[in-house]
């Protein structure tokens, strides 16, 4: 959702700034660390879509990049981790993981209120709406989702050494820390009553495993609608919204896609929700089992049974999903679609409750 004020600017005038961001600071900011990229007025735009950290198009003269920072108010520690963001697209840029040019990154919160960073902007579309994905047809809906299977699959398959990311995190344990850390987020999150979750949150630390692939880079929220592709021909451009990513068990994030893919893609309660309306069965795309198996020929990772990562991925994706709905109780989400997630929650917990106990 754009900010029309930015748009109706005169010759040489300083910009209203859109929420959540300063461009006079901002460009003092970039006049000092980066001259080259404060070049003609600044103008930014709020990207609408993204329902975590924010992000701006902004306007440099003729150059287009992008910004990112967390989201407003009620932060918790280690979610929305810039220098994370940053450090991961940079090292994977010489890979075949295609991810939007590292252009700055600034820690300081006090430029723009937030820590924050700068990416080149990259072609393509973020597909994530019935809208965009029913024209495309079933031909080009199972090409586009077999190459996002593609490129999980050559992400694991990168070597954490080769690229500096050996010290990114720590495989051993993962899986219970993540129970664990997704835990203590709930904790700080939790504004109303949530029957399940905390059941579901004590049969996961009790059932979780080793990890028999622990060590691969993991990106922690992968799906299609945090990628930029095209559809004619169908291609993935650019893997976004690593602020998540660590060292880990690649099948967390099977898990994960799973979760949105089968459980909100494909489930008639969560129809037309607004997490993941455009993705998985209901939307015409394969079903979760025929993802798993493309990625299966492509990886040389162990995928195993995955209930209990899709358990995981259901509380990880419940946490987040109240996490937003209490900020936006607190007045403090931009854009539009806050209202329903709130509503995910439940059937969420549910569904992660059922996996949990298959074996």
């Amino acid at each position: 959702m754009s900010d029309p004020a930015v748009d109706a600017l005169r010759p040489g005038a300083v910009p209203p700034s859109p929420a959540g961001l300063s461009l006079d600071r901002l460009a003092g900011y970039l006049a000092e660390h980066r001259p080259e990229l404060a070049v003609g007025p600044l103008r930014a735009n709020l990207i609408a879509g993204g329902k975590s950290n924010l992000t701006y198009l902004l306007h440099l003269g003729d150059r287009e990049v992008v910004l990112r920072r967390p989201p407003l108010g009620h932060v918790l520690a280690t979610a929305h981790d810039m220098a994370r963001e940053f450090r991961v697209i940079s090292a994977l840029a010489p890979t075949d993981v295609p991810v939007p040019g590292a252009l700055l990154l600034c820690t300081d919160p006090e430029v723009i209120g937030a820590p924050f960073y700068l990416m080149e902007r990259m072609p393509g579309e973020v597909f994530r709406t019935r809208a965009q994905t029913d024209p495309l047809g079933d031909e080009r809906r199972r090409a586009l989702a077999l190459a996002m299977m593609d490129t999980l699959a050559a992400l694991h398959s990168v070597e954490p050494s080769t690229v500096g990311l050996s010290d990114f995190g720590r495989p051993e344990g993962y899986l219970a820390r993540q129970v664990r850390r997704w835990g203590g987020q709930l904790d700080r999150s939790r504004s109303r009553p949530l029957p399940g979750i905390d059941e579901l949150r004590d049969v996961l630390a009790a059932t979780a495993p080793e990890g028999a692939n622990a060590g691969r880079i993991v990106h922690g929220d992968y799906r299609l609608d945090n990628l930029l592709a095209s559809a004619d021909p169908v291609a993935v451009h650019a893997v976004l919204d690593w602020e998540m990513a660590t060292l880990g068990d690649p099948l967390a994030d099977l898990g994960l896609l799973l979760t949105y893919w089968d459980v909100l893609g494909g489930s008639d309660t969560a129809a037309g929700n607004p997490v993941a309306d455009g993705l998985g069965p209901r939307a015409g795309f394969p079903t979760g089992g025929e993802l798993i198996d493309r990625y299966a020929r492509r990886s040389d990772v162990n995928v195993g049974p995955l209930h209990w990562h899709v358990a995981l991925g259901c509380f990880k994706l419940a946490v987040i999903c109240e996490g937003i709905h209490y900020r936006h109780t607190l007045g403090q989400t931009l854009g539009e679609g806050f209202d329903r997630i709130g509503e995910m929650v439940a059937p969420l917990v549910a569904h992660g409750l059922t996996a949990a106990r298959e074996r």
